[in-house]
């Protein structure tokens, strides 16, 4: 089961507020906004797809992937947010999105909205963002990443993809937890300058004894639970 984590990674401006995804990654998250000194959620009825392009395009975290509704990272403790967001789409902030009132007054945080980005690798079952299990997304699939040969050049392309500084350590025999689902065996030639673990899947390579208690882990050296990017 993925940790939670309940601070927000990414803050940006929503007109005179601060917005952030809470719960999840830097690209996943409940949508909270700043109002007051207070943070505030949004109910799911008044967020949608055009709303979420512009949040993760803001983010540089790629195009949405879904919309979750029903408090999908967990219910916000705060109180709920009374404006409805109503971006075409094609803005390259949300705060040029204009808000109206919400009509949706029934809404509680059983209703909290959230969003995952089109992120392609995440770290699970650490104490912090930074740390955990290698999970890359593949055809379409979440799988975990074969142990066997894995080092800190491949640690050290997951650390730049994520933000989160430098590798401290790469670590094999699921250190983390197994993980479940298909486990990818590709990710074995990167020369550690690459941008994105994608970048190294030149060829496949097979371990055919790998199973998920060599699943592959990874600890960098930043905390994004601790330090929030801010964009204006």
């Amino acid at each position: 089961m993925m940790t939670s984590f309940s601070l927000s990674l990414s803050l940006c401006m929503l007109g005179e507020h601060f917005w952030g995804l809470v719960g999840g990654s830097r690209c996943s998250g409940r949508l909270e906004i700043l109002h007051d000194q207070t943070w505030m959620s949004v109910c799911d009825a008044a967020f949608d797809q055009q709303d979420a392009e512009v949040v993760c395009r803001e983010l540089d975290c790629g195009a949405p992937v879904e919309v979750l509704g029903a408090a999908a990272f967990d219910k916000g403790d705060a109180q709920m947010w009374t404006q409805e967001i109503q971006c075409r789409g094609n803005e390259s902030q949300i705060h040029l999105c204009p808000t109206s009132p919400s009509h949706k007054n029934n809404s509680s945080h059983y209703n909290d909205v959230g969003l995952v980005c089109n992120i392609r690798v995440r770290l699970v079952d650490g104490n912090n963002p930074c740390a955990g299990r290698v999970e890359a997304l593949h055809r379409g699939q979440w799988g975990t990443v074969c142990g066997d040969g894995w080092d800190m050049t491949e640690a050290a392309v997951v650390c730049r993809e994520l933000d989160c500084g430098e590798p401290v350590d790469a670590l094999g025999g699921a250190h983390f937890g197994p993980g479940s689902g298909p486990i990818w065996s590709h990710f074995k030639l990167c020369n550690g300058s690459e941008s994105t673990l994608k970048n190294c899947m030149s060829a496949e390579v097979v371990f055919y004894d790998c199973d998920h208690t060599k699943d592959a882990g990874v600890i960098c050296s930043g905390n994004l639970a601790q330090t929030s990017s801010y964009f204006y």
